[in-house]
């Protein structure tokens, strides 16, 4: 492991960007969004109505994909802004908006198909954000059909690891169902990343710290995207907090719980993100009041001045 020095920023965790450049040889890679007009299971009365609690789907979906119809037009128009103003060369398109395996498997592989001929030279990756309970063996052999040419990426929701957590944000979604699929996929060609969310107020510390304990023992697992709870307008959560308050994470607090998390990760694992962002127009709170580079810059410079290292306190 490297060791801290006055010089050069420790690399105190294993970050997506630095995997990709190494992955593409030092292309600049950008995910791409498609919003496919998917439901989920616990909206459309199959499991549930409503969603989970914490959700709000235009939250985490950005304006320009929103405003567009098609799946093309999407892609184009966030390709040319990647490439204007990010110097993108390449992309990964990533199905984020619901449940995107939520469909017959012929539906989904038309919408894949055309997605991923929309910039087919530029295209080096296919992303999926699904939950446990809407895959089968026919759609992740779809899935699986696509990696002889490209990365898939198969992004699970895992959110909590504790079953009364899942009830109470209406989760509809076990997480012994993601332990199951997690196991049958040991040997697939996918990469599998794990979606989990931080502060929910009824979780003590010790409880969060035992996500990263339990997602080190699936090997399956290569990335992981952490997210701090938000409160968003137009979601369940956000009424009850709007009407009850409840303790969520600042800044500090949220930086120090990394440090004690962090440690404890798996250093093979790749970490997607440290924080989620929300759109500021639909946030309720945590309102840190900073840029996404900002709080990036904070959690850089704080975590490397304590030494913080992924998985210098993981013991498997």
């Amino acid at each position: 492991m490297p060791t801290p020095n006055n010089q050069n920023p420790l690399p105190y965790y294993n970050a997506y960007g630095p995997w990709l450049r190494k992955k593409f040889d030092g292309q600049k890679v950008y995910k791409v969004i498609a919003d496919a007009g998917f439901t989920c299971p616990n909206r459309d009365g199959t499991k549930g109505y409503g969603g989970c609690t914490y959700c709000n789907v235009d939250s985490f979906t950005p304006t320009l994909t929103r405003s567009l119809d098609t799946i093309p037009q999407q892609l184009l128009a966030s390709m040319a802004r990647a490439r204007g103003r990010f110097g993108a060369e390449k992309f990964i398109v990533y199905f984020q908006p619901n449940t995107n395996t939520y469909a017959p498997v012929e539906q989904l592989q038309s919408l894949y198909d055309d997605a991923l001929a929309t910039c087919p030279d530029d295209t080096v990756g296919l992303a999926v954000g699904t939950r446990p309970d809407c895959l089968n063996p026919a759609k992740i052999a779809l899935l699986e059909s696509y990696t002889d040419h490209l990365d898939v990426d198969l992004e699970l929701g895992m959110e909590s690891i504790h079953e009364d957590t899942l009830r109470k944000i209406n989760r509809g979604c076990s997480h012994a169902e993601l332990v199951r699929l997690l196991d049958s996929l040991s040997d697939s060609p996918l990469h599998l990343c794990v979606h989990v969310i931080l502060g929910f107020p009824w979780e003590s510390r010790d409880q969060m710290l035992a996500y990263a304990d339990e997602i080190n023992r699936h090997s399956a697992i290569g990335f992981i995207k952490l997210h701090h709870l938000h409160i968003v307008k137009g979601s369940i959560l956000g009424a009850q907090y709007q009407k009850n308050p409840f303790p969520v994470f600042d800044l500090d607090r949220y930086t120090d719980f990394l440090a004690d998390f962090l440690p404890r990760l798996r250093p093979d694992i790749v970490v997607q993100r440290l924080f989620g962002v929300a759109d500021k127009e639909l946030l309720i709170a945590p309102d840190w009041n900073l840029p996404k580079a900002a709080v990036q810059n904070h959690l850089d410079r704080e975590l490397t001045a304590r030494s913080v290292i992924q998985g210098s306190q993981c013991h498997r």
